[in-house]
This record gives C-alpha cells, sequence and structure tokens, in this order.
C-alpha cells in the first residue's frame, strides 16, 4: 500500500507539491486502512492529507543538508536495477547483479559523508 512514499528530500530539482501530496495521501491511507474512505470519513480523511502534506512541505523546506542534491533520474535507475535484481527479469544472474554495481550505494548510507 505505500510503495508510492519515497525520499522526497534533497533531490535536484526538488520535490513538487503533488510529489508531496501523494505521499501524504499514501501515508494517511497506511494509518487509515483505507483506499478511499466512506463518505462518513472522507472530510477528516482529506484534513488529514492536507495536514501532513503541509507538515512535509515545512519538514523538507527547513532541513539542510552538505551532501550533493541526488539525481532523480540515477535515483530513478538504481530502483530499476534493484527491483530487477529482486524480483528476477529475463535478464540472467549475472547481469542483474552487474546492473546495480553501476549504480553505488548514496555516500551517506557508507558512512562517508556527516
Amino acid at each position: 500500500m505505500c510503495r508510492n512514499i519515497k525520499t522526497l528530500f534533497n533531490f535536484d530539482p526538488p520535490a513538487t507539491d503533488e510529489e508531496i501530496r501523494e505521499a501524504s495521501l499514501q501515508f494517511v491511507r497506511k494509518l487509515s486502512g483505507f483506499n478511499k474512505p466512506s463518505k462518513a470519513n472522507e472530510v477528516a480523511f482529506n484534513r488529514a492529507v492536507e495536514e501532513v502534506a503541509t507538515a512535509a512541505r515545512n519538514l523538507l523546506d527547513s532541513l539542510v543538508t552538505n551532501a550533493e542534491p541526488r539525481d532523480r533520474e540515477v535515483e530513478t535507475e538504481r530502483a530499476r536495477a534493484r527491483a530487477a535484481n529482486r524480483f528476477g527479469t529475463e535478464k540472467n544472474e549475472d547481469e542483474r547483479v552487474s546492473s546495480l554495481q553501476e549504480f553505488p550505494s548514496h555516500p551517506n548510507k557508507q558512512g562517508t559523508h556527516p
């Protein structure tokens, strides 16, 4: 249910309001257990989505980092390579492992940046 929630901080270009709202919607769906709320819960559900989106935007606008902004295209390719490696494709095993090696982990995950 929450696979659309992804890291939105430190990208060039920055996260859009639409991306933040989509992540907020997924978060509220997960918390509530509703994919689509009933009429009785619709107002509360939509209000929660907007409040979470506002909080997320405030958070993203307040965070600071010394790390270089990440490139969305590179991150998308890394995700595809991980998915291919995890779930398999028509590629053989050597090709899957090779495709992951093309996109090393982000430096922060290796502990090379503060």
